[in-house]
């Protein structure tokens, strides 16, 4: 559920239906969801909004004085602190980015929210047009895509702190998150702040179910809160298999876990032809963007229903994020170059190329260029390649770059190639809030923060389905503690998640610790693109192409090749399906309605 604002006096007694004032100022309204507040130490409220682990105690310490730098990270939990005084509203952002803020200009002042799409309501915000170019064309550059979907909504900058003033002037953003690297053991430091996540969504929901999928990340939770639960009862970890297969790779592993402690009741859900990908994806609820679960909306909404009527589910906790939160990026070579780190540098080249199969001395050549390359000259760079259709003087970089620069489509026009560029350049210009990082964590900076973004939207999908979704491993504090390590105790870029491994050694059983692979649905994957396949191509004549964003023909083309399993990147057409149907689903939902209240005194 959403929760939002006005600063003083613009307000004029709105509020969301369906929500309720959760001041006595009636400054700020809320859906049921936690809200906490203290009284500040200048005579404003100090506001918790979210899921936070802080104890009362701890709260009213640090709202005694002026707020810590670290509060929107010191404590497990996704959530916002809000700062309420007469003269203007100060918001402390989540630096993960896992709960988004959006401002927009109303009645004199600011309106504040934490759904772009309730503030677009309010102020009749259209589509920005440009925005939709990227999701579809550069969902793989996530600065290009630090915006909302709407016009005049602005997303606030993830772990800042953000002054709007009541009288509408400009808003003041200062960055106050920065994870410059600290001394320590990474792996003993990730174990801790991930076991305080986990422990607090027990102690939240003594209840909480997890997904059990198999791999490292989600068992690590499932173990992690079986240990944490209380002595009576259990905990439900689910494993989602195809229904023709109950002795595959995910589901052995997914038993090892299990086995590892009594403590867990195992449930295993089929999927039947039902849930197949791509099936039904319009019927996708409304949210404030393009949920990265819209293709397997099916699957997802079967799942979530099953498990609250099998054992009444109300907080699920999943490990996505896991896998970008551990991932050491090809850019590391370059950190390595940079501080003359010459033997490690050659060593993890040699084992990433022979991984990857390919030649060592292109990624060396690679990463010594990309040290000279700038974040905004990597984004210009790309820029022109979107307008040039192909790559800066005919160069390969591989996978050692800012951003992946993969090849447009041949259903992209050229006003997708303009807005696309302009959205690129626009990004150039911005000054990077995270300067003189190290190469490495300040991609990894760009992609936890666009993962936590676009899975909030996941989570809207959810909570539209009664069940309250987590994602521990995209806990603020969870990220600045794998991000601070030193460059000296990084994992090589050849390892699969040694941290969490060596984190987690006491924990994972050793069989299931040593797994270096994932399980695949790509048999579901393209059964259900086929199955699908009319549905699909009707969308080539919806919503962008209207809007003059991609060629139909084209793309129906393309379409019917995927589903054919003719190899093809198929990144640009699943972002297209999931665009197409969050406009289809934004058209379709009811209109969000705001109510007046006349006594109101804001």
């Amino acid at each position: 559920m959403f929760f939002g604002g006005f600063t003083v006096g613009c307000s004029d007694g709105l509020r969301p239906h369906g929500t309720e004032y959760a001041d006595a100022a009636r400054s700020v309204w809320s859906g049921p969801m936690m809200v906490r507040a203290v009284s500040g130490a200048d005579g404003g409220t100090v506001m918790v909004l979210g899921r936070c682990g802080a104890s009362e105690a701890e709260l009213g310490t640090v709202a005694g004085g002026q707020l810590p730098e670290d509060v929107t990270w010191r404590w497990p939990g996704t959530y916002t602190v809000v700062e309420h005084r007469a003269e203007g509203v100060v918001l402390h952002t989540d630096p993960a980015g896992a709960m988004p803020l959006y401002t927009a200009e109303f009645g004199g002042g600011w309106a504040w929210s934490s759904s772009a799409r309730v503030l677009a309501t309010l102020t009749g915000a259209a589509l920005s047009a440009e925005r939709l170019a990227v999701s579809v064309f550069a969902s793989y550059v996530p600065a290009a895509g630090a915006r909302s979907f709407f016009t005049g909504v602005r997303l606030l900058p993830p772990g800042s702190r953000v002054w709007l003033p009541s009288d509408g002037g400009t808003p003041r953003c200062t960055t106050v998150w920065r994870p410059d690297p600290v001394p320590g053991d990474p792996a003993r430091r990730f174990r801790v702040v991930l076991q305080a996540a986990v422990e607090y969504r027990t102690v939240l929901d003594p209840e909480v179910s997890c997904d059990l999928s198999g791999g490292l990340d989600s068992s690590t939770l499932a173990l992690l809160a079986a240990a944490a639960r209380p002595a009576e009862g259990h905990l439900n970890g689910v494993t989602v298999h195809p229904d023709d297969d109950t002795s595959g790779a995910d589901l052995h592993y997914a038993r090892l876990a299990a086995a590892r402690d009594p403590r867990i009741a195992h449930h295993l859900l089929s999927l039947g032809t039902e849930q197949l990908p791509y099936t039904d994806i319009t019927a996708v609820p409304a949210t404030d963007e393009p949920a990265p679960s819209t293709l397997a909306r099916a699957r997802l909404e079967n799942q979530l229903d099953w498990m609250k009527s099998e054992f009444g589910t109300r907080t699920h906790m999943t490990g996505d994020g896991g896998d970008s939160v551990l991932f050491v990026p090809p850019a590391h070579l370059a950190d390595l170059l940079r501080h003359r780190r010459w033997a490690r540098a050659v060593s993890e080249a040699t084992g990433w190329a022979r991984l990857r199969h390919t030649a060592v001395l292109p990624l060396l050549n690679n990463a010594r260029r990309l040290a000279g390359v700038s974040r905004a000259d990597a984004f210009a760079d790309l820029a022109h390649t979107v307008e040039g259709a192909g790559h800066p003087a005919g160069e390969d970089r591989g996978d050692v770059t800012w951003v992946p620069q993969l090849p447009m489509p041949p259903w992209i026009t050229e006003k997708a190639r303009s807005l696309l560029a302009g959205g690129l350049r626009r990004a150039a210009a911005e000054a990077d809030p995270l300067p003189g990082l190290d190469l490495g964590p300040r991609v990894l900076v760009d992609e936890i923060r666009e993962l936590a973004r676009t899975a909030a939207a996941d989570a809207q999908l959810a909570d539209q389905q009664g069940v309250e979704l987590h994602n521990p491993f995209l806990d603020a504090h969870v990220v600045d503690a794998v991000l601070r390590t030193e460059l000296r105790s990084r994992p090589p870029l050849y390892a699969y998640k040694p941290v969490l491994r060596r984190a987690m050694c006491r924990v994972l059983p050793p069989q299931l610790a040593a797994r270096t692979t994932k399980g695949s649905f790509n048999t579901a994957h393209y059964t259900g693109m086929r199955a699908n396949l009319l549905a699909l191509t009707d969308l080539t004549e919806g919503h962008l192409a209207g809007l003059g964003i991609i060629e139909p023909g084209l793309l129906r083309t393309h379409l019917a090749q995927g589903a054919a399993g003719v190899p093809m990147p198929l990144a640009a057409i699943e972002q297209f399906l999931t665009t197409e149907a969050w406009l289809h689903s934004l058209h379709r939902a009811p209109a969000l309605v705001w109510t007046r209240e006349e006594n109101a005194h804001v």
